[in-house]
């Protein structure tokens, strides 16, 4: 959804723009209103041609 690497969003969720839950496996879930928020004030690519 956010077109980063991976990595980047988990930097995210430790600098605190995003809380993560931390599974049993130790993945991160995220807030899905969190993460539509987050994506709202991320401007959006523009492609060219």
């Amino acid at each position: 959804m956010f077109r980063v690497d991976p990595k980047t969003v988990t930097r995210w969720a430790k600098a605190g723009k995003l809380t993560s839950i931390r599974t049993l496996g130790g993945h991160r879930r995220y807030r899905e209103s969190e993460v539509r928020s987050l994506l709202a004030g991320i401007p959006s690519q523009r492609t060219e041609g």
